[in-house]
């Protein structure tokens, strides 16, 4: 897919470089009006942008343009409800391997002084698995739109009776934190009060999910209402392997593999997209479940070995089936680098356009993930402005803080494309043994 992606770039570049190249007079022929936007073929993606407006005299510092829009595949405007349901069972704890907080200091876990007693789980909590989810979560929900998107909250982790060895009937393995909502400052204050409660319990992972879909369909003792119409969407965020409610606390029982693929089916048969992020070399090397959860509903399972990226990984996520966005000056023949546009999981985009002085013809093009796009084009002013050496500072640091974020989505993807490959040769490699055994059989 990646690869694909980077194909399509290439030859949009060539057709556009193609077009570039023709006269300016034969240009002023076709008087292109600067406030019209307009699709050059019928298509399946609809683009939207949204700033600058067409027309627009604008002013920057830099010979880039801000840039923002909305891309949406599919017959009809999309709606999102999606819930969070975080993983707060104790092992998210431990350090995330990411200074989270940023404070200049890693988190890390030292032994115990005296043979015997406990070590030190993690020398700065707030630089734990656990402030990484609910960092991931907080900067999620500065990338989508409230007027698009509904989000709710859901825990898990899981508690034993000592006595009975089943299920805690007083402790609950999974809560609705907060139900499926537009107030984001709301779901902010939710997420900030599951961190302070803290990490504690196993990992009754079956317990999230039936409570999310439940949230998402609106059955009978749910806190939300459900919307009909609305794309269904589950973010999971987990370090572990399913634990309970089955056996032992700490051990994960084959019964407990089977009851969290079964909340997987039931989440398919709501409609309802999973997409997993398996934090940690346990979770990610070992996803049995939880790959087969994201298997059965369309979604995706993203291993995480270092916990504390999915701050940056979260947020590249998509649910609205739009893969890719590139933005080109037609007057320049310049095409937006891979890190200049960013693509939202709702499908807003936002990002720079190459521009110069004066008069710029710009084109947005957008990739569905079943290979339909679409496109759309504008025309802007643009006037160059001086730039204080404060601001030319702000700026590059905006700059080099995005580019580090987009190189860890760039390395995923590119993990992504091998994961294929290898999966493909494994498969290939599997129907010519079957084929070399038919002929063995057959001519003994």
């Amino acid at each position: 897919m990646y690869r694909a992606m980077q194909l399509w770039r290439v030859v949009l570049f060539v057709v556009v470089s193609t077009a570039a190249g023709v006269s300016a007079a034969r240009a002023a022929e076709s008087d292109p009006k600067p406030d019209v936007r307009s699709d050059a073929v019928p298509e399946a993606v609809r683009i939207e942008v949204q700033s600058p407006n067409p027309g627009e005299l604008v002013r920057g510092r830099f010979d880039m343009m801000r840039l923002a829009g909305l891309a949406e595949a599919g017959e009809r405007q999309a709606v999102f409800d999606v819930v969070l349901v975080v993983d707060v069972s104790a092992s998210t704890a431990y350090p995330s391997g990411v200074d989270v907080d940023g404070d200049g200091v890693f988190g890390v876990t030292e032994p115990a002084l005296i043979p015997g007693l406990p070590g030190k789980r993690n020398t700065d909590p707030e630089d734990s698995i656990l402030a990484a989810e609910i960092t991931a979560a907080e900067r999620l929900l500065e990338s989508l739109e409230p007027q698009r998107v509904r989000v709710g909250l859901v825990s898990f982790s899981g508690f034993v009776n000592p006595v009975t060895k089943q299920p805690s009937e007083t402790e609950p393995s999974a809560r609705v934190e907060h139900p499926l909502s537009d107030d984001f400052d709301s779901v902010r204050r939710a997420l900030q009060a599951v961190l302070l409660r803290g990490a504690s319990g196993g990992t009754d992972m079956q317990a999230g999910l039936k409570l999310a879909v439940s949230e998402l369909a609106g059955l009978e003792g749910a806190q939300s209402a459900s919307r009909p119409g609305s794309r269904r969407v589950v973010l999971l965020l987990t370090d572990g392997l399913p634990s309970l409610p089955f056996g032992e606390v700490t051990v994960q029982d084959p019964e407990d593999i089977e009851a969290t693929v079964a909340a997987g089916q039931l989440a398919a048969d709501a409609g309802v997209l999973i997409n997993v992020f398996g934090l940690g070399p346990r979770a990610g090397d070992y996803p049995q479940a939880a790959f087969k959860v994201s298997q059965l509903t369309g979604g995706s399972f993203v291993p995480v070995r270092k916990p504390g990226d999915v701050v940056t990984l979260l947020s590249g996520v998509s649910f609205a089936e739009v893969a890719d966005v590139v933005a080109v000056n037609l007057t320049l023949g310049q095409e937006s680098g891979p890190q200049d546009i960013e693509l939202l999981p709702d499908g807003s985009f936002r990002g720079f356009v190459p521009v110069a002085q004066g008069l710029n013809r710009i084109r947005v093009s957008a990739l569905a993930s079943d290979g339909t796009r679409g496109s759309t084009e504008f025309e802007v002013t643009y006037q160059l402005q001086d730039l204080s050496d404060t601001e030319l500072r702000a700026e590059l640091d905006r700059v080099r803080d995005r580019n580090r974020d987009i190189q860890i989505l760039t390395e995923r993807r590119r993990q992504d494309a091998f994961r294929r490959q290898e999966r493909e040769r494994a498969l290939t490699l599997e129907v010519e043994n079957d084929e070399d055994q038919e002929d063995e059989e057959t001519n003994p």
